[in-house]
């Protein structure tokens, strides 16, 4: 695309950039447009890719947000979008091996303290000085890496994390679990639970399984770990093969078929998901169907992530690491919570709190703040998000955490040390 039209292209698409930022909690990638109750086969079929999207994404030619990794799944690309604050232009630098964030402040200086997590970590839609890590390193006058990628879950971040940890290793860890970073580790194949944007094609990652009868999960690698073996997710029956006991897949056929007259089979079939997961339940009609893949979806994504968390913290105290735990969220959720008091991850946060880990829960920071003002939810979370935090929101994330950091820290940063 040149790039006069493809300027003018991600303009247009600005607000559309929530597809790969915002990320509502679950909800079916496709609609049903039929009558006629959807199987494992026709769904997949529905969001097949072409061999045109994946030679173009491949070669770079489209998709542009990221790129495609063999263990991961994908990295990001440096570029400049128009998503930022204002209609302004971001300007997005990754360097190094595996593309992390360039560092503005501080970068001649050791760097003591790496942050991993997803696009709340990464910070899309502010420019590469603006982002959390960048405030808190001229804060404290020290540097801070920045690991995030887009779209990732805790788990690609935790596999990120073990890497990083032995090329560029540091004493201090900041580990960023996003609203959506649960399902997302249950996710094998994205575009299963996200359609297609212009920006990102939603590509296979690794993931984990979750057995909630036994509370424990299982590790898989990326399912398409070569740049050849992409190509089976233009092919049916390739791509039935590889996703045809999938998980995320059924609950997705599940909440599709709710919407039908009569998915009797489905029924059936989510009843025995339950049951093997030891969810005792009878699903007699579309509203129970829906609640039960919902409930089942929940369960196991915050189970993932708390059998994560433990890898984690059992990887930082094998190798005498501090970790710190932030939590964050979209601004709708923020806003749920505000309203309702109520929070659909309570299991989760409840799980942090009992294990007495180092853990920043920004949306507990933000009903704080909200609580000092006479403002609307809406009046109040604009000042912050744009899709994602904008600079304001970044520096609101600095320093909601800044007070934990710095008391792990030791010896302490420069601004502190007298």
């Amino acid at each position: 695309m040149h790039p006069i039209a493809r300027r003018k292209f991600l303009k247009k698409s600005a607000a559309a950039a929530a597809g790969v930022s915002a990320l509502s909690l679950s909800g079916p990638a496709m609609t049903a447009d039929t009558d006629t109750p959807t199987d494992m086969r026709s769904f997949l079929k529905s969001i097949l890719y072409t061999k045109e999207e994946i030679d173009l994404w491949l070669a770079g030619k489209a998709f542009p947000f990221a790129k495609y990794h063999p263990e991961f799944g994908w990295l990001l690309n440096s570029d400049r979008y128009t998503d930022g604050i204002d209609g302004s232009e971001c300007v997005y630098t990754y360097v190094g091996e595996d593309g992390e964030r360039i560092m503005m402040n501080y970068g001649d200086k050791p760097c003591r303290i790496n942050t991993y997590g997803n696009s709340f970590t990464q910070c899309h839609q502010v420019s590469d000085g603006e982002t959390w890590q960048e405030v808190l390193a001229a804060h404290l006058q020290e540097p801070v890496r920045n690991f995030g990628i887009g779209g990732w879950s805790v788990y690609q971040a935790y596999l990120r994390m073990l890497k990083e940890e032995q090329r560029t290793p540091a004493e201090y860890i900041i580990f960023n679990i996003y609203d959506d970073d649960h399902r997302r580790n249950l996710d094998s194949w994205r575009n299963i639970r996200r359609r297609k944007h212009p920006r990102f094609i939603e590509p296979t990652l690794p993931y984990v399984t979750v057995d909630l009868q036994s509370g424990q999960i299982t590790e898989h690698a990326n399912p398409c770990p070569t740049r050849e073996s992409v190509y089976k997710l233009c092919d049916l029956e390739q791509t039935y093969e590889l996703f045809k006991d999938d998980f995320v897949a059924k609950i997705m056929i599940a909440h599709l078929n709710s919407k039908q007259p009569n998915p009797n089979q489905t029924y059936k079939e989510i009843t025995e998901l339950a049951t093997t997961h030891g969810i005792d339940t009878a699903i007699e009609n579309n509203a129970t169907l829906a609640r039960v893949a919902d409930e089942l979806h929940r369960k196991a994504a915050l189970t993932a992530s708390m059998r994560i968390v433990e890898k984690i913290e059992q990887f930082g105290r094998e190798n005498n690491k501090k970790i710190l735990f932030v939590l964050s969220f979209p601004a709708g959720s923020v806003a749920k919570t505000i309203e309702e008091g109520e929070r659909w991850d309570q299991p989760f946060v409840d799980f942090m709190k009992s294990k007495n880990l180092p853990m920043v829960d920004l949306m507990e920071a933000h009903v704080r703040e909200f609580n000092r003002y006479r403002l609307s939810p809406k009046e109040y979370l604009a000042k912050y998000y744009i899709g994602h935090y904008n600079p304001m929101g970044n520096l609101f994330c600095a320093f909601a955490l800044k007070d934990q950091l710095t008391e792990m820290l030791q010896p302490k940063p420069v601004p502190y040390r007298n």
